[in-house]
């Protein structure tokens, strides 16, 4: 036996600085987009979407059943962005739908709800909810695979830049419309009061 034969294997390659850098920064566009749509209806169509694609290996059943489920989802996104909640004199949370004439559906309590109406700010909210949804589900492997797969090439390139760009522009009007709710799947926050 030799006594320099080591039994270590050799270390893979590391990525270069410039790859690890452009997946951060995909990685963390996306992961700011995320926070932008309710985590149920992220959470729904990451678990779902594998199963219903069959892991991209489609047939047309499970390209309807998919889309039945990106559809599901995206009404999912708008509607949250119409959603409120706040803390009724028990201490429990109620939630509603926000109205012109404030959330609905309206309680026994004393309390002016008024405050909770519909705004501009709502449908821009729900707007660029949907854009960041259908964003996230259409350049999902598995629906790349599913639904358009000679589109894979292209998928790389647009999954580097569409995040960023996606981002900036979101986070830009969502700076001049700043949701104020506290809806249905969002993290809690506490009431306007």
């Amino acid at each position: 036996m030799e006594g320099n034969i080591s039994s270590k294997s050799p270390e893979p390659p590391q990525p270069t600085t410039q790859a690890r850098t452009r997946t951060q920064s995909t990685l963390s566009g996306l992961g700011n987009l995320i926070k932008l749509l309710p985590t149920g209806t992220v959470f729904l169509f990451q678990f779902l979407n594998p199963l219903l694609t069959n892991n991209g290996h489609c047939n047309v059943t499970n390209k309807c059943f998919s889309a039945i489920l990106i559809a599901i989802c995206a009404f999912s996104c708008c509607f949250a962005s119409f959603t409120d909640s706040y803390t009724n004199e028990q201490g429990h949370t109620q939630y509603g739908i926000a109205t012109k004439n404030g959330l609905w559906p309206k309680t026994s309590s004393e309390r002016d709800l008024s405050i909770y109406r519909l705004v501009l700010g709502d449908f821009v909210h729900a707007f660029f909810s949907l854009v960041v949804f259908l964003v996230l589900a259409l350049l999902d492997p598995n629906s790349v695979e599913c639904f358009y797969p000679s589109f894979e090439s292209t998928r790389k390139v647009l999954l580097m830049v569409l995040p960023s760009v996606l981002g900036t522009v979101s986070s830009s009007i969502f700076v001049l419309f700043p949701n104020k709710r506290h809806g249905i799947g969002y993290p809690f926050r506490h009431n306007r009061d």
